[in-house]
């Protein structure tokens, strides 16, 4: 299974290890996965999602009804 976020997208990014004599290795930025659980009112059933933990705060923040319906405008939800 890919580590991609569910709502979001987020995946893993490329840098590079930068050393004190600038010597550059190649490195992955990996996303900060987290599996949470998350009723869904409207429906009266509780949903499983891999999501980003800056996804949940963004969930806290706004509401899983609204994000849920932004990832589906965004074609991450079909």
């Amino acid at each position: 299974m890919s580590r991609v976020c569910d709502l979001t997208g987020k995946r893993a990014m490329v840098g590079n290890n930068v050393s004190h004599a600038m010597n550059k290795t190649k490195r992955k930025f990996s996303v900060n996965l987290v599996k949470k659980r998350f009723y869904l009112p409207e429906e009266d059933r509780w949903i499983t999602l891999r999501v980003a933990a800056s996804t949940v705060k963004t969930i806290n923040k706004n509401g899983i009804a609204a994000v849920l319906k932004q990832a589906k405008a965004n074609g991450f939800i079909k």
